[in-house]
Order: C-alpha cells, then sequence, then structure tokens
C-alpha cells in the first residue's frame, strides 16, 4: 500500500504526521537521557552508601573485622560498589549507544523530511501556475467568441442599413471576419495548452507526488525501525550486565553464607576471657560470737553493697566506661589486661618481635654475603663500606633478642612458669590480705580487685591506695565492718579530677544510665577527662555532680596548657 496512490490529496496532513514522528523521536530521546540520569544518579548513590559503611582504618575496625558477620559485610560493601558500576556502564551505553545516535539521526530526518516536502510544494506550485495559464487560455478564447460575435452583428447590421455606405460596410465585415481570425487562434491556444496541463496534472497525480509521498513514506518507515532498534538496544544494554550483576549478587550471597555464628562466638571468648576464677562462697559469718564481721573477699557484690551502705560522697565506679579507657593507655607489660587477654598481648608482641628480628637477620645475611664478594672481588666494592650498616643491624638484633626475652619472661610470669614479681594482682591483694587475713584466698582476692560488676578489667594500683592498704598491717587483729566503706570513701576523693576546659551542650541528654550525667541544651559545664575515643567526655557541674556525656552532644573548649586528665578508677 503506497502512500502516493491512497494519500495523493493528504499533503497537509502527511506535513502533519511526519512533524509528529520526528517530535516523537525527540520525545524518546528525551527519556533515554533521563533514564540514563537517573542510572548515573543510582550508581553515584549506591557508591557513596558503601564507602560511607566501609570501615575505617582503625583499631576498633580492625577487631570487628575479625567476626564473619563484619566481613561478610565488607563483602557485601565492595559487591555492591561494583553493582555501582554496572548502573554506570548501563549509563554510559545508553548514552552512547541511543541518545547520540538519535541526536544525530534527529538531525538527518528533518534535512530530509524538509526537502522532500521542499519537492512536493514545488510540484503543487507547478500545477497551480498551470492551471493558472489554462484559465487564462479559456477566458481569452471566451472573450474573442464573444468579441466576434458582437462583430458578426455589427456587420450584419451595416450590411442591412441602406443608408451606410459600401466603404463603411466593407470595414464592419473587415472587423468581424479579424474578431473571427482572433477566436479562431484563441481556440487553438486553449486547446493546444488544455491537453497540455491534462499531460502534467496526469504526470503530477501520477508520478511526480506518488515519488515524493514514496519517499516520505520510506522515511517515516526507516524512522519507525530505527526507534525499534533503539528500544530493542534499551533492553540488551540492561541485559548485558545482568550476568555481572548476577555476579554481585552472588558474591553477595556468598558473603553471607560465609558467616558462622560459632566462629564469631569463639571468638568472643578469645577476646573477652580474663583467665579469673569465679569467686568463691561466701563464708558465714556468726553474730551470735563476739566476733567483728569482716569482708568476704570472695564476693564481687560485697564492696558494692558497703558503698550504697554509705551514702556520703561516694560516687560509684562507673563500670560501664572502665574498659574503654584502658584500651591502648597500660604499661608495656600489658599488667593492666586480665591474666587471658594479657597473655594473648603478650605471646603477639613476641610474635611481632620474631618477625622483625629475622627481617634484620635477612638483611644481615645478605649483607655478609655482599661483603664477602667485594673481598673476592674488590674491583665491585669496598668490603669495609658494608660494616656500618652490620654494626646497626647487630645492635638491632641484639636490642629486639632482648625486648623478646623481657617480654618473654612476662609471658612466664602470666603462664606461671616462674615467679610473679610484678604481677599487679600480688600488688593489689596486700590491702586484703591485711583486713581478712587468712580467711580467702589470694585468687578471689584478686578477681575482686581487678573486675567489674560488669566483667570489665580494671587496675588499682595509686601509690595513696598501696600505703592506705599497708596502713592497717600494724594491727593484725580484724578490722571492723566498716573498713571497707572508709576505704571506698577515701578512693572515690582520688577521683577528684582538675578542670581541663569547659563545654557547651549543644543537645539536651537525659543520663539516665549509671555514670551518666542529664544536661540541658545551652548549658555550660565543665570538662575534667576528654574522649578517650570512647564517645564519652566526663564533665562537672559541681563539686557533688560529675558523669559522661556522649561527645557528640558538646562543644568542647580545651585550655591551651592542659595536658588532660588520667582516670583513676
Amino acid at each position: 500500500m503506497s502512500w502516493g496512490s491512497e494519500l495523493w490529496d493528504q499533503f497537509d496532513n502527511l506535513e502533519k504526521h511526519t512533524q509528529w514522528g520526528i517530535e516523537f523521536v525527540d520525545r524518546y530521546s528525551k527519556f533515554v537521557k533521563e533514564r540514563s540520569e537517573i542510572e548515573t544518579s543510582y550508581a553515584k548513590q549506591i557508591r557513596n552508601l558503601s564507602k560511607k559503611y566501609q570501615p575505617k582504618k582503625n583499631s576498633r575496625e580492625e577487631e570487628e573485622n575479625r567476626y564473619s558477620s563484619c566481613r561478610a559485610f565488607v563483602s557485601t560493601l565492595n559487591e555492591l560498589n561494583d553493582y555501582a558500576g554496572q548502573h554506570e556502564v548501563i549509563s554510559e551505553n545508553l548514552t552512547a549507544n541511543i541518545v547520540a545516535e538519535l541526536s544525530r539521526y534527529l538531525q538527518e530526518l528533518k534535512s530530509e523530511r524538509k526537502s522532500h516536502f521542499h519537492d512536493g510544494r514545488k510540484a503543487q506550485q507547478q500545477i497551480e501556475s498551470s492551471w493558472k495559464t489554462l484559465e487564462a487560455c479559456k477566458r481569452k478564447f471566451e472573450r474573442d467568441c464573444k468579441e466576434a460575435e458582437r462583430a458578426q452583428q455589427h456587420f450584419e447590421k451595416m450590411d442591412a442599413d441602406i443608408n451606410v455606405t459600401k466603404a463603411d460596410v466593407e470595414k464592419a465585415r473587415q472587423q468581424a471576419q479579424g474578431r473571427h481570425q482572433m477566436a479562431s487562434d484563441s481556440k487553438s491556444e486553449y486547446s493546444a495548452y488544455l491537453q497540455k496541463f491534462n499531460q502534467e496534472q496526469n504526470d503530477h497525480y501520477y508520478s511526480v507526488i506518488p515519488n515524493i509521498f514514496q519517499k516520505i513514506q520510506e522515511m517515516e518507515e526507516r524512522r519507525i525501525e530505527r526507534v525499534g532498534d533503539c528500544m530493542k538496544t534499551f533492553a540488551d544494554v540492561d541485559r548485558q550486565v545482568l550476568p555481572i550483576v548476577g555476579k554481585c549478587l552472588d558474591g553477595m550471597t556468598k558473603a553471607a553464607e560465609s558467616i558462622d555464628a560459632k566462629t564469631d562466638s569463639q571468638l568472643v571468648v578469645e577476646s573477652y576471657k580474663s583467665g579469673f576464677e569465679p569467686p568463691g562462697d561466701v563464708d558465714f559469718e556468726d553474730y551470735g560470737q563476739a566476733i567483728t564481721r569482716t569482708v568476704s573477699e570472695t564476693s564481687l557484690s560485697n564492696s558494692r553493697e558497703s558503698k550504697e551502705k554509705l551514702g556520703g560522697k561516694s560516687k560509684g565506679k562507673l563500670w560501664p566506661f572502665i574498659k574503654n579507657k584502658n584500651k591502648g593507655s597500660g604499661p608495656e607489660d600489658f599488667s593492666h589486661l586480665p591474666p587471658e587477654q594479657r597473655r594473648k598481648k603478650l605471646q603477639g608482641k613476641i610474635d611481632e618481635l620474631n618477625k622483625d628480628i629475622q627481617k634484620e637477620m635477612d638483611q644481615r645475611d645478605a649483607l655478609t654475603k655482599m661483603k664477602d664478594v667485594y673481598v673476592k672481588n674488590p674491583a665491585m666494592g669496598d668490603p669495609a663500606s658494608v660494616d656500618p650498616r652490620l654494626g646497626e643491624l647487630a645492635q638491632s638484633i641484639e636490642k629486639l633478642q632482648y625486648e623478646v626475652q623481657k617480654f618473654e619472661g612476662w609471658l612466664a610470669e602470666v603462664e606461671g612458669r616462674m615467679p610473679s614479681k610484678s604481677d599487679p594482682q600480688r600488688r593489689q591483694s596486700g590491702l586484703y590480705q591485711t583486713t581478712a587475713q587468712n580467711n580467702t584466698p589470694m585468687g578471689s582476692n584478686c578477681a575482686q580487685d581487678r573486675e567489674s560488676p560488669d566483667g570489665s578489667y580494671t587496675e588499682e594500683q595509686s601509690s595513696e591506695t598501696q600505703v592506705k592498704a599497708q596502713a592497717p598491717s600494724a594491727n593484725p587483729g580484724p578490722l571492723p565492718t566498716s573498713s571497707t566503706p572508709e576505704f571506698d570513701d577515701e578512693f572515690d576523693e582520688e577521683e577528684a579530677l582538675p578542670t581541663i576546659g569547659t563545654c557547651k551542650a549543644l543537645y539536651a541528654f537525659e543520663g539516665h544510665n549509671e555514670g551518666t550525667i542529664s544536661v540541658a541544651e545551652g548549658e555550660l559545664l565543665f570538662v575534667i577527662e576528654e574522649d578517650k575515643g570512647d564517645g564519652w567526655t566526663r564533665v562537672r557541674r559541681n563539686e557533688d555532680e560529675e558523669g559522661y556525656v556522649p561527645s557528640s552532644y558538646v562543644e568542647v573548649f580545651l585550655e591551651s596548657n592542659a595536658k588532660g586528665a588520667m582516670t583513676y578508677i
């Protein structure tokens, strides 16, 4: 079915239809462009999300990455980043294969359409011009016929009139003949042009216009096919990345399946096991006899109960915050850690030092071989030039070996292979040896000193505490029951830390948990201890009110000469 034969008289409608076709292509191109922008934006948001939740390079994140669930999450984030990359590929392919191509094709389509309709208008103008010429010939022939008729009538009238001279009659006759000749010529011209017009009109409607409309039809069909190809490409662009997207999703599934709850549980045990024995049974105290009640050193709750009975200045030990504040700030021998954790730290340090020693020895062996080569072949180098570096390596190896011996000695103490001379447990056990004499074993006493009610671990070894622990030794008799609260009360006075700056509360904080303090928005407080990396800052409102607030809730202004504060809890 051809447009030239079926739509020969629909020139204007075809012009509107082809213009709509161009607008449709342009609209589809804009649709693909917006889809490409959405893919780009989506990929960017996915990348930002993956980057946001990537583990930071700090000790806490490194500790968390030991767990299979954390490693699986990191793998998921990496796969998600690759997944975002595939959406970027979709965007790039849509832009290159559809948007850019359609943009060029639209220019070509507009130019071709303009050319075809220009030819159509030109052919239409030509047929209209021929029609006007035919009409002019027809009117001229009609006019000449009327003039010839009038001239003939005038001649016949003159010829019948006897009063008219012969000359006038002859003149009228000649005029009538001239008019008849003009009418005959006009008739011939009209007849000839009519045949010409009919031929032109036939060519116009059966050849010229059909050819033009056929080209327009072919142009439209190519446009439709081009849009169809683009729509197919639109789907293929997505389909091409599906295998890689599937691999990303498979990677996420594999990461999830790699999670091992039992292994993670075992890691928790290895991370937090203290090595202490649970407290022993509480001794029976017979109040029926004249015996002064002593502190049961095997009970973790006695010290807390005595503090509650005191009701004075005792603020209680802020157990929830202790374990975080001890991290990374202990002595070289890790004596601030529980036995099991101390053993692991010491073993890790020994392994690290042994690796360093091996590296140094490898360098020493390499330099020794180089020196031997220089000795055998002096042309290659001076053997004496290697001696300074060999001396440095020897000193470094000797120093590292000394460090290994030192840490192995501490490790032996922890494992019980050597007598413990510097174990903090012995230093702290003095107080309870004097107060409780031989009522309870030292092991349980140590557990009470160094373990908090919630299982966290602290170390109490201030000089004033040791003095107070040794003071009652002059009197070997049992201490009164109130000795423990008095000791705790004095110990809490040690916690009065100096002010190192001020802070302003940015938000209100209720402070329901033990050890925290409630603040109002905009309130000014004194800072007595900086954030040690656990997200809490210790502040003081007055002499009797102090506690911890979230570091993100306050704006801190430290004094220029402040060096921070130590926590003696």
